[in-house]
């Protein structure tokens, strides 16, 4: 069985690289990062990801920027995107789901635990979300 590819984009290296290590442990993820959105549409293109995983506050092109940018591109648009953000918590979700829904997508709390994201991956992937 071929690994679900995540992109992971985010300024912080630190938070791409806890990512990549922690869902590539699970064995069934493939993660590439970047750190400058400037790249995201580029690797995108180099590494066709089932799913991304946005940053919302970034220098340069910030989140949205880049979901409009893939939104635009023809080999892109699909793509689904889960936010990642410290401009929401955990209070602001409910308690038996921790991400927030909004006109721009699903956005879920940084940090995040590996067990939500993978559970976010999965159930956006499956179309539950």
């Amino acid at each position: 069985m071929s690994k679900i590819k995540v992109l992971a984009i985010d300024d912080e290296p630190g938070a791409t690289r806890m990512m990549k290590i922690n869902l590539e442990s699970l064995g069934q993820y493939q993660v590439e990062m970047v750190n400058d959105s400037t790249q995201s549409i580029a690797t995108a293109l180099r590494f066709r990801p089932d799913i991304i995983l946005l940053d919302m506050v970034m220098p340069n092109l910030d989140g949205g920027d880049v979901k409009r940018l893939l939104q635009e591109n023809e080999e892109l648009k699909d793509i689904p995107v889960l936010f990642l953000t410290a401009l929401v918590s955990d209070s602001d979700t409910s308690s038996d789901v921790s991400l927030v829904e909004s006109g721009d997508g699903i956005m879920i709390p940084k940090p995040v635990k590996t067990e939500v994201l993978r559970s976010c991956i999965e159930q956006t992937l499956s179309g539950v979300l």
